[in-house]
């Protein structure tokens, strides 16, 4: 860093550079202090032997626990983006429309569900679907799992989509009412494929963001790979492995997500500019014009 002085930093004189130092000195000598306490309470409860860490090399452990908590979590995730998209996409596009009845539906579910704790929706959810038996009682937490991630997420994504679609130029919608075509056509076949490109680094997020709140289902007895750790934590005493082994898999799990979509996106970005690249334009011949024949020779 440079000693220079600039708008934005002044370079300190001796006393402010002493002080600092020894601030930092303060701030080290605490992490460590807390850090020899937080190793003591471990080790003391004997957290810390080796011997809380065979469990995990059983394979018994793995098809007891931990892998049926996985596949809970997957399908829990899996099911619940796959419908937040659609969801979103049509909430999204819902916002955008020219009816103000629909407009106003779509934006009051939005607010309202973006606004609600994905825990409260599960939990609401959960004893809705029991109260009225709209489920069988070993899908219950699975059910409400899904449609409180679908609907959080749903109203989330669908502000992603109208924020992409409204970040594009204003002047291809209106060349394309020009040339006859009607807003649904235009949404289509134009604003939402440049948009998919634009919004994808949000919608992924959001994605790794469904995923990881699929782990509040243990709070209603949804067996998914967190209530898995704490069941396996239990049965042999070593709840600090578990959890550090819970989180390791919730983190590969995300970096598999995350590394997915950005291919997903890097290959929709590359097909993009080779389009443009290749010069793929409409024959004019091929546009229809109301009123107007543009093959006409005089």
């Amino acid at each position: 860093m440079s000693n220079s002085a600039t708008v934005l930093y002044d370079v300190p004189g001796p006393k402010a550079k002493r002080l600092y130092r020894l601030a930092s000195v303060a701030v080290v000598a605490l992490m460590v202090g807390v850090g020899y306490l937080v190793y003591a309470a471990l080790d003391d409860k004997g957290q810390l032997t080796s011997e809380k860490w065979s469990p995990f090399v059983e394979s018994t452990s793995w098809t007891t626990y931990l892998l049926p908590g996985i596949r809970g979590t997957l399908i829990a995730a899996a099911a619940s983006i796959l419908l937040a998209l659609i969801l979103g996409a049509i909430l999204g596009v819902g916002r955008l429309s020219d009816h103000r009845p629909v407009r106003w539906i779509a934006g009051t579910f939005v607010e309202v569900f973006r606004a609600i704790p994905v825990l409260i929706l599960m939990i609401f959810s959960y004893q809705l679907f029991a109260e009225y038996e709209v489920f069988k009682s070993t899908y219950l937490a699975l059910a409400a799992v899904i449609v409180s991630l679908t609907l959080y997420n749903g109203a989330v994504i669908a502000e992603i989509v109208r924020a992409g679609i409204n970040s594009l130029p204003k002047g291809q919608s209106e060349a394309a009412m020009a040339l006859g075509m009607r807003k649904s056509q235009v949404m289509r076949t134009i604003l939402l494929p440049q948009a998919v490109t634009a919004m994808l680094p949000a919608i992924i997020s959001q994605m790794v963001v469904a995923l990881k709140d699929s782990a509040l289902g243990y709070l209603i007895g949804y067996v998914e790979v967190v209530r898995s750790g704490q069941q396996l934590g239990a049965f042999y005493g070593n709840y600090l492995p578990s959890l550090i082994v819970v989180a390791i898999i919730m983190i590969i799990i995300n970096s598999t997500l995350t590394v997915v979509a950005t291919r997903v996106e890097k290959r929709l970005r590359a097909g993009k500019k080779a389009g443009a690249a290749g010069g793929d334009r409409p024959d004019l011949a091929d546009v229809s014009v109301p009123g107007m024949d543009i093959t006409d020779k005089r």
